[in-house]
């Protein structure tokens, strides 16, 4: 009875996703299951590695949650444009969105590039934890499909865009059901 008990526990254990986004926490919760969304904002600095953005926005968010907190920080990160706009994509994508990537791509052949994905996790009692996940792709010339948000209609793998894909479909291959998935094998093995 025991281990079962453990088990249950360790299963049902809610852990709180911070973020105003709806597709991320829908990417999460198809494998965890069983998040809790929390909008509460938290400073995101600027800083060289999305690391560094992660840790402090979850040092600020840790603060204000009772619980098992996690946080993700993404960046789209083009060969062409020096690693632009990385750290910055968020502000990037609110300003001048997809379009203002694909004209600063015309004409350029090189199209390589990559999602990378960090993912906080804290509790009390425990030391924070990040894990990150990546994926390598290219930014297509034009926006293709509906069924993703942010860089996703132009970021292509193997000529199909994220945005294209079915949540499965994209939950398979993505940065961020990497980070996801990694956080989860290590709350499966260290949790008690």
């Amino acid at each position: 009875m025991g281990a079962q008990e453990s088990r249950y526990r360790k299963v049902f254990v809610m852990i709180y996703f911070v973020t105003s986004n709806k597709g991320k926490f829908l990417e999460a919760n198809a494998i965890f299951g069983d998040l809790i969304q929390k909008d509460i904002g938290y400073t995101e600095i600027q800083a060289d590695t999305l690391e560094e953005v992660a840790a402090f926005g979850m040092r600020e968010v840790a603060e204000r949650l009772q619980g098992p907190v996690m946080l993700e920080d993404a960046g789209l990160f083009v060969e062409a444009l020096s690693g632009f706009p990385g750290v910055y994509s968020a502000y990037v994508q609110k300003t001048i969105g997809n379009r203002g990537i694909l004209r600063s791509m015309e004409g350029v052949e090189n199209r390589r590039a990559y999602f990378r994905s960090v993912v906080a996790y804290i509790e009390p009692g425990m030391e924070l934890q990040m894990f990150r996940g990546e994926v390598h792709g290219k930014i297509g010339t034009e926006e293709r499909g509906t069924k993703g948000f942010g860089y996703d209609p132009i970021f292509y793998i193997n000529e199909i865009s994220l945005a294209e894909m079915d949540l499965s479909e994209k939950n398979e291959i993505s940065h961020r059901a990497s980070s996801m998935k990694a956080l989860k094998r290590w709350l499966d093995e260290n949790r008690n």
